[in-house]
């Protein structure tokens, strides 16, 4: 792996020494160092684990350590020598500080196991765990042999109502529906032997399909008394710690989302991965709370109509709901697996990513790419990856290219590692591309719910529309999908030569935990450096979920009755005081939908759009009309096209005929003090 450390010294303005044995004969370089007190960067990953015993192992070691891969990410491709630019990025990038600490969710297992499936496998299973956790047998079935005489577990039967909850917390239901008693069951088998329609089988439950009702079985099991055809069926329940569902998916009540609560595993019988981590699952553990929620940027709900649902419909752990009442979304902390799916769709940043957040995230991005270009690299890409399954394939990647058998990856294409593919979106994207990077690729593995891929293929042809519009040729977001190293090599070549042009001068801002504050600053740099000669008014977004655009109304249904200004959650739809006027303020529309279901003329329609007129961010009337003013004392008191529709809808009705129909021309007052001295009204007080 070529490496200059003069190059690299200079781009990261410091003094670097070139080791070549660090973990072998040069490991007393790396004592010395990890004496100093200062932070210690290791640019191996390989040896992580034998230069962390190490340190701990040396006297007066007091260094913090950190660990980056330049290897397979870098120095491993077939432009290898060309990698200079990108390693001494990874390496800036590594000096950053970790993100600021967060709340934290909490679970607590006591061992509590709950297996659900035929019984003979689920006896298998719990022989293999039953030294460590306390296991709870649901039968299934009977399986290909059935249960064993030896009765080890609880074995509990029925058909099962619900499954919820999360490690620590399932909660489990069932309908002990079956004449056999499991309790009082002493597997003798006699009741087996007696059944003229092998109705029983090994499970010890009773298939009241083939039952013909003979009950030679109750004769048979007169001593234990274990069967009893009244028993009536009761709902039971049943708190567990871990669940280990041997059914294949959708067999019966389980869990169908994507992402599986913590503490609940399907297992095929082979993989024994599943069974070494339930293992583990005792004791109390912690996770950070991933995301951050501000009720007052969220757009889902006002006046009890429900507009943006982006969040409710991405989340893949079903860990996000509606809450009518309260007119907002509530997250499930213990439910959310930190995917970030949410904070990408969602338009106002009510829904944000914390750990990282996206200030963080953004400060990484900007260090990539200045650092770069500050040693020389040109046209930069980012490829954006899992911390896990994509993480995996780009060092399998490195190791083929340096066998020969594939490229690797480009010089020019930094691997940036996110907890999740999905947690970074439009704001960071065109962030980025404003601070020069050619292209932003996703590296999709497999492992992403389908809605994720769905919803950031929808992101891009916002961001690339956008684009494509102020005049940056090429395309600059790109989706790889890569099920292998091979099928990655592949990805990355295809779009190895669609660049897409970038400002020429770079931006040097630095996103922010507010997304619309982050969009605005990258939309504004990329206006500013537009290469096209003349901009267009508006550029047209494709349809469906989109953060910016206008909002088109019919004057001829308006009524000017303002119920869509109260709805609006971002103030983009404002009235005024001085005179009937609906006016809008472009900057500020999220296309939540929510006038749009509001109106009751649905005389309201979204259009996506960007507007590039200075505009964009002043108020602007969308539809005006006259004061309509009391026919008594002539105090406008509402639209002439409200009034007008009112009188409309109510000549025909028997209640507003006469002098009814002329009192909704007056102001309250007025109609109060006519319908008290009318001399032909009857009065309550008359009754």
């Amino acid at each position: 792996m070529p490496l200059d450390p003069r190059a690299l010294g200079t781009a990261l303005h410091e003094e670097l020494t070139l080791h070549s044995t660090l973990c072998r004969r040069e490991a007393g370089a790396f004592q010395q160092a990890v004496r100093s007190g200062e932070t210690v960067l290791v640019a191996c990953t390989q040896e992580q684990r034998l230069f962390t015993e190490l340190a701990e192992q040396t006297e007066g070691a007091t260094s913090p350590l950190r660990f980056v891969n330049i290897r397979e990410t870098g120095g491993w491709s077939h432009d290898a020598r060309q990698a200079g630019p990108k390693i001494a990025a990874l390496l800036a990038a590594a000096h950053l500080p970790e993100p600021e600490p967060v709340p934290t969710v909490s679970f607590r297992s006591c061992r509590r196991l709950l297996i659900i499936g035929a019984l003979d496998a689920a006896e298998r299973a719990a022989t293999l765990l039953a030294d460590v956790l306390d296991v709870t047998l649901f039968a299934q079935g009977p399986g290909d042999a059935g249960g064993r005489q030896e009765r080890r577990f609880p074995v509990l039967g029925g058909r099962v109502v619900s499954l919820k909850g999360w490690l620590g917390r399932f909660a489990l239901q069932w309908t002990a529906d079956n004449p056999i008693d499991l309790d009082l069951c002493t597997r003798c088998n006699a009741c087996v032997t007696a059944c003229p329609e092998n109705a029983i089988g090994l499970d010890y439950q009773i298939d009241m399909t083939a039952c013909t009702g003979h009950r030679d079985c109750v004769k048979a099991c007169a001593v234990a008394g274990a069967i009893r055809f009244e028993r009536e069926a009761e709902v039971q329940s049943q708190d567990f710690d871990l669940v280990l569902d041997l059914r294949p998916a959708g067999a019966g009540p389980t869990f169908l989302q994507h992402a599986l609560p913590q503490g609940y595993f399907r297992w095929d019988g082979q993989d024994l991965q599943a069974l070494l981590r339930l293992r583990d699952l005792v004791g109390e553990f912690e996770k950070p709370k991933f995301f951050s929620y501000r009720q007052k940027l969220c757009a889902h709900s006002r006046n009890r109509g429900v507009g943006c649902n982006a969040c409710v419909d991405i989340c893949s752990a079903e860990a996000i709901s509606s809450d009518p009442v309260r007119q907002q979304v509530v997250v499930n902390p213990h439910l959310c697996v930190g995917c970030g799916a949410c904070t990408t769709v969602c338009p106002t940043g009510a829904m944000g990513y914390a750990y990282p957040s996206a200030q963080d995230m953004g400060t990484r991005i900007r260090t990539l790419l200045s650092t770069y270009a500050q040693a020389g690299g040109r046209q930069p890409s980012l490829l954006l990856h899992s911390q896990e399954s994509g993480q995996q394939l780009v060092h399998e990647l490195g190791r083929a290219a340096q066998l020969g058998v594939a490229q690797g990856v480009p010089a020019h294409m930094i691997p940036v590692a996110l907890w999740h593919t999905a947690s970074v979106g439009i704001d960071l994207w065109l962030s980025a591309i404003a601070q020069g990077a050619t292209q932003v690729a996703v590296l999709f593995t497999g492992d992403e719910a389908p809605q994720y891929v769905e919803g950031l293929q929808s992101q891009m042809a916002v961001a690339q529309a956008l684009l494509h519009g102020l005049g940056y040729t090429g395309t600059h977001l790109h989706c790889v999908h890569a099920r292998s190293a091979t099928d990655l090599d592949a990805g990355l070549r295809a779009i190895g030569g669609a660049c897409g042009s970038v400002p020429a001068q770079a931006a040097r801002f630095t996103p922010t935990n507010d997304k619309r504050a982050t969009l605005e600053l990258a939309l504004d740099h990329l206006v500013t450096n537009a290469p096209a000669r003349e901009l267009p008014e508006a550029i047209a977004l494709p349809k469906g979920p989109s953060p910016w655009g206008t909002v088109v109304v019919d004057k001829d249904r308006c009524t000017l009755c303002l119920s869509c200004v109260s709805a609006c959650p971002a103030g983009a739809l404002q009235d005024n005081p001085q005179a009937p006027q609906l006016r809008f303020t472009e900057q500020n529309c999220v296309q939540c939908g929510l006038c749009e279901r509001t109106c009751p003329e649905n005389a309201i329609a979204l259009q996506p759009r960007m507007l590039l007129t200075p505009e964009r961010g002043q108020p602007r009337v969308l539809n005006e009309t006259q004061p309509y003013g009391c026919i008594r004392c002539g105090k406008p008191f509402g639209t002439l096209q409200a009034i007008e529709a009112m009188l409309g809808r109510l000549a025909d009705h028997p209640m507003f005929q006469g002098e009814a129909l002329e009192r909704l021309k007056m102001c309250g007052d007025c109609r109060v003090i006519d319908l008290y001295s009318a001399q032909n009204e009857a009065k309550v007080t008359d009754l």
